[in-house]
C-alpha cells in the first residue's frame, strides 16, 4: 500500500471514529454531568485503564514491537515463531496485570484522587471493578493492531474503535432513558453502575474481536507458543526496559496532575472536564499526525534497519513539513473555536467558557506534540529507548514541577481554583515544549544534521499564515453572538460553530499559505484531495 493510500486510510477511519468518540463523550456528559461529582468519578475509574493501554499502545509496542516485527520478516519462517512466542508472553503478561490491578481498584482510586470525598470515591471504586478488565482487551488490541500496521495491514486498527463508540452510545442512551442524568454519587445503585461501566467495557472487548477477524491478513500463523527463548525476546525485554522506565515516569506525572485536581471542588472544570478538552485537543492529532505518521514510521523503520540514514534524514523532513502545514492550520482553528467547541461537552455557556480556557492551554503544545511525534519514533526505529527515556524524564519532571506549582499557587491565593486544572493543562503544554527541544539536540547528535533549518522555516511559513487565519476565526466566532451566542446555546450549535469557524480559518489560512507561496501547500492539496469520494 502506497504512503498516500495508508495515510488516507488511515485519516478516514480516524475522522469517523473521533466522530463517533464525540458523540460518546457529549451523551456521557449528559449522563453524569460535565463538572460534577459523579462525572469525576466516572472517569478516574475509567482513565485507569487507559493509562495501562497508553503504556502498552505508545510505549512498549510502539517503540518495540514494530520495528522488531520488520526486523523478524526477514527471518526464514517470515517471523512466525517470533510473533507467536511473543503474543504467548503478552496475553498471559496483560491477563496477570488486569487480574492484579481489579483487586487493587480501591488502592488505585485512592492513589488517584486522594481528596474525593467518601461517597464520590466509593463511586469510583465501584466503577474501576468494571472498568479495569478492559486492560486486557486494550493491550491486545493494541498489540495485534500494531502488528497489523507493521505488516502495512492499516485500516482495521483505525476502523475496529467505531464499534466501541457505537456500543457505548448506545448504552449510554439506554441509561439516559431508564435513570435519566445520574445524580450525586449516593444516589447510584449497583444497576446503575452496572449499566454505565459495564457498557464501557462490552465495547472495549467488541473492538477488540474485531481486529482478530482480521489477522489472516498477516499471513502469520500463531499459536501459544511458551519456550519464549531463542527468538530475539531478550532484546525486547533489554529494549522495553527503557521504556518501562520511561512509562513509570509518565504515569506518576500524571498520578501527580490526577492528585492535584481531585482538590477541586464541584462546580470548577476538574478531571472529567480536562478529560474532555483533552479529547478536542487530540482530535488534530490523532487525524493528522498519526494518519500521516504511522505510514512514515513503518518505513522510517526500514530504512533505518537498512542503515539508509540520509534516507531517515529525508523521511524526518518530509514528514514533519507535511503534518505541520495541517496541525498549525488546525491549532489556529480549534484555538478560534475554543468557546463553540467546548460547549460540546459542558452544560451550559458558562462551563464552556471556562472549559475553553483549559482547552486553549493544552493546545499551547500540541504543534510542539505533533513534531516531537516524529523525532521519538526515529529513536524508536533505530531500536533506542534509553535516549527517548532521557528526554521524557525531563518532561516529566517539569510536569510534576508545574503541577505542584499551580496546586500552590492556588494554596497561596495566587491563582483562583477555578484555573487549578488550566493551570496544570499550561505545565505540562510547557513541558513538551522543552522536552521537544531536548529531543532534537539529542537526536542531531546521533544522526548528525536533521536539516532542522528546513522544517523550522517552514513551520514558521505555517504560523505566519495562521494568525491572520485565526484572526479570522475569532472575528467569526464574535460576529456569530460571542461567548452568549446561538454558538453557545446547545452541543449541536456548538459543534455548528465550531464548524463554521473552522472552514473560515481553513480558507483564510490557505489564501495566506498561497501569497507566501508555500510549496507544502500542493501536498497538502494533493494529500486533501484523496478525502474526496472516489479519490481513494
Amino acid at each position: 500500500m502506497s504512503m498516500g493510500r495508508a495515510s488516507v486510510l488511515i485519516g478516514a477511519g480516524t475522522i469517523v471514529s473521533r466522530l463517533a468518540g464525540f458523540l460518546r463523550a457529549v451523551v456521557l456528559v449528559s449522563a453524569v454531568g460535565a463538572f460534577a461529582e459523579a462525572g469525576n468519578a466516572f472517569a478516574v475509574a475509567n482513565q485507569l485503564p487507559n493509562n495501562i493501554y497508553a503504556i502498552i499502545s505508545t510505549g512498549l509496542i510502539s517503540a518495540v514491537v514494530v520495528p522488531q516485527i520488520v526486523k523478524a520478516a526477514a527471518h526464514d519462517d517470515g517471523g512466525r515463531a517470533f510473533v507467536s512466542k511473543l503474543f504467548t508472553l503478552g496475553t498471559v503478561a496483560l491477563i496477570v496485570t488486569a487480574v492484579v490491578a481489579t483487586l487493587a481498584a480501591p488502592l488505585l482510586v485512592q492513589l488517584y484522587a486522594p481528596d474525593f470525598d467518601p461517597d464520590a470515591k466509593a463511586l469510583a471504586t465501584a466503577f474501576a471493578y468494571w472498568c479495569l478488565p478492559q486492560i486486557a482487551f486494550y493491550g491486545l488490541f493494541a498489540l495485534v493492531g500494531e502488528s497489523l500496521n507493521a505488516r502495512r495491514v492499516y485500516g482495521p486498527f483505525t476502523w475496529a474503535p467505531i464499534a466501541n463508540n457505537v456500543i457505548s452510545i448506545v448504552g449510554f442512551l439506554a441509561f439516559i432513558w431508564i435513570f435519566g442524568q445520574g445524580g450525586a454519587p449516593s444516589a447510584w445503585t449497583p444497576g446503575m453502575i452496572a449499566l454505565l461501566a459495564g457498557t464501557a467495557t462490552f465495547g472495549i472487548v467488541v473492538q477488540t474481536g474485531i481486529l482478530f477477524a482480521f489477522w489472516g491478513k498477516t499471513g502469520l500463523h500463531v499459536k501459544p507458543d511458551f519456550a519464549w527463548r531463542g527468538v530475539g525476546l531478550g532484546q525486547i525485554g533489554l529494549l522495553a526496559g527503557w521504556t518501562f522506565l520511561m512509562v513509570v515516569a509518565s504515569q506518576l506525572a500524571g498520578l501527580v496532575q490526577s492528585r492535584v485536581l481531585s482538590q477541586i471542588p464541584k462546580g470548577d472544570p476538574s478531571i472529567f472536564a480536562s478529560q474532555n478538552a483533552w479529547l478536542l485537543f487530540m482530535l488534530p492529532y490523532s487525524i493528522i499526525v498519526l494518519s500521516i505518521g504511522t505510514p512514515y514510521f513503518t518505513r522510517l523503520s526500514e530504512h533505518a534497519q537498512a542503515g539508509r540514514d540520509d534516507a531517515v534524514r529525508t523521511d524526518i523532513g518530509t514528514s514533519i513539513r507535511t503534518i505541520g502545514v495541517f496541525i498549525v492550520a488546525a491549532t489556529a482553528a480549534l484555538a478560534a473555536a475554543a468557546v463553540p467547541a467546548s460547549r460540546i461537552f459542558t452544560d451550559d455557556q458558562t462551563q464552556a467558557v471556562a472549559a475553553a480556557g483549559l482547552l486553549l492551554c493544552f493546545l499551547v503544545g500540541l504543534i510542539p506534540l505533533a513534531v516531537l511525534f516524529v523525532i521519538q519514533r526515529t529513536f524508536y526505529a533505530y531500536h533506542d529507548t534509553r535516549t527517548p527515556f532521557v528526554f521524557t524524564l525531563v518532561q516529566c519532571g517539569l510536569v510534576v514541577l508545574t503541577a505542584l506549582l499551580a496546586s500552590w499557587a492556588v494554596g497561596a491565593d495566587l491563582l483562583p481554583v477555578s484555573s487549578l486544572a488550566a493551570g496544570v493543562a499550561l505545565g505540562q503544554s510547557l513541558a513538551g515544549i522543552i522536552q521537544l527541544i531536548v529531543a532534537a539536540w539529542l537526536l542531531r547528535r546521533r544522526l548528525g544534521d536533521l536539516r532542522t533549518t528546513a522544517w523550522m522555516l517552514a513551520l514558521g511559513r505555517f504560523v505566519l499564515a495562521a494568525l491572520p487565519a485565526g484572526g479570522a476565526g475569532w472575528l467569526t466566532f464574535e460576529l456569530l453572538g460571542g461567548a452568549e451566542g446561538w454558538t453557545t446555546a446547545t452541543p449541536l450549535l456548538g459543534a455548528l460553530g465550531a464548524a463554521i469557524i473552522g472552514l473560515v480559518v481553513l480558507v483564510v489560512y490557505g489564501a495566506f499559505l498561497a501569497l507566501l507561496r508555500a510549496p507544502e501547500l500542493s501536498t497538502a492539496m494533493n494529500i486533501a484531495r484523496r478525502f474526496l469520494p472516489g479519490r481513494g
